[in-house]
């Protein structure tokens, strides 16, 4: 076999080596592993994989290409893709461009070879943690010296990296007018909204509740994005203003940050959820859905338990009255979603745009749309 032309370091000191594909160079940031079977061009571009290198557990990456129609941004957002098999064709139907071209032409580091299940159970075991891409010529001396100068994700405030600077408007009609506070939105979430009718209006994250509230919108979304809600006091600040003069809906990150507004707690789970096969429990109708996810923090539940042990909603007492849970995860029973009960308002933790993903939760933005007409 030929010599390893590049190796994954995690800052335990865990070592695996592979052959550098993609971007020349050398990545770092925290390593993480998602478990789904196809997707990669959309979590490579999903912004809250900011930050982040992607462990695919899926053994054989690229086989599809890559295409303009896969984008979640305008850009890669993910440091690195860290893959078992890596594949470069462009004969598939959809495809424009070879995946590792594609990720060359980003400038974003690749890693074909890996033993990516031996590295998964690790993290799994150990906890998601700083780690880097590097090419074999790199001493592991400095590789750890970049890596332990890398800040962890928690406490980092990576939303008003991914945020736009400028507003934008998306949609036509006289359908529902919502206000986005765009911490890293996924471009499949706004087509869902505008799908419905619904117009939509995107502030950067640094907006003021009355930047938001200035057109009059029917609702305010609150997106998804990477990083540590609980850096994130500034937007949790502006949702207190918000709630209850408006809806306010929130999924994944904007998930955490109404809970965070209405006075509950997050925390960072030891490995995350990331993928597109995890089975949730919806207690408004008593399906199980199967669902696409991408999240390192998660809401504490009712009197600040990290696990829901029931089926039932159960409820807490926020600064805006009763809040119930309206979602479990049936994996590690956390939190994944809540409905607020006096205030017009509700989440989820999951991302039901489907993009990459399962169509299950497609109906929450019909859910969430209905909503806005009762409360109008």
């Amino acid at each position: 076999m030929a010599p390893p032309t590049a190796y994954v370091l995690l800052e335990d000191g865990t070592r695996f080596d592979g052959e550098a594909c993609a971007a020349p160079g050398h990545a770092v940031g925290e390593v993480v592993f998602t478990t789904g079977m196809s997707g990669y061009q959309e979590s490579m571009t999903d912004p809250s994989f900011a930050g982040q290198l992607i462990a695919f557990t899926y053994p054989h990456i690229g086989n599809y290409g890559a295409s303009s129609a896969a984008m979640e941004s305008e850009r890669a957002w993910a440091r690195a893709a860290i893959m078992r098999e890596a594949c470069n064709r462009e004969d598939a139907p959809t495809a424009e461009r070879g995946w590792l071209d594609w990720l060359a032409d980003c400038g974003v580091q690749g890693i074909s070879g890996v033993d990516t299940r031996a590295l998964v159970m690790h993290i799994r075991d150990a906890g998601a943690m700083r780690g880097g891409v590097f090419p074999a010529e790199m001493s592991e001396q400095e590789a750890r010296d970049l890596i332990a100068a890398e800040p962890p994700m928690d406490g980092l405030d990576l939303a008003s990296v991914v945020s736009p600077t400028e507003v934008s408007r998306h949609g036509s009609g006289d359908g529902p007018r919502i206000s986005v506070i765009d911490t890293g939105i996924k471009a499949s979430m706004v087509r869902e909204l505008v799908a419905r009718g619904a117009r939509v209006t995107l502030h950067p994250c640094a907006a003021s509740a009355q930047e938001l509230l200035a057109e009059d919108p029917d609702a305010v979304f609150l997106a998804n994005g990477p990083g540590d809600p609980a850096a994130l006091d500034h937007i949790v600040q502006t949702v207190r203003e918000i709630v209850g003069k408006k809806p306010v809906w929130g999924i994944c990150l904007g998930h955490q940050l109404l809970c965070r507004a209405v006075g509950l707690e997050t925390f960072k789970l030891p490995f995350g959820h990331r993928g597109a096969n995890h089975p949730v429990r919806d207690l408004q109708t008593g399906r199980v859905e199967i669902t696409s996810q991408n999240h390192g923090f998660a809401a504490l539940g009712p009197g600040g338990s990290r696990t829901i042990d029931s089926d039932e909603p159960v409820r807490w007492e926020t600064d805006f009255g009763a809040a119930a849970l309206s979602h479990v995860n049936l994996y590690d029973r956390t939190v994944e979603g809540l409905e607020l009960l006096d205030v017009p308002g509700g989440t989820v933790q999951y991302h039901p745009e489907a993009g990459p993903g399962p169509h299950d939760s497609l109906y929450l933005f019909d859910r969430f749309l209905s909503r806005i007409e009762e409360a109008a």
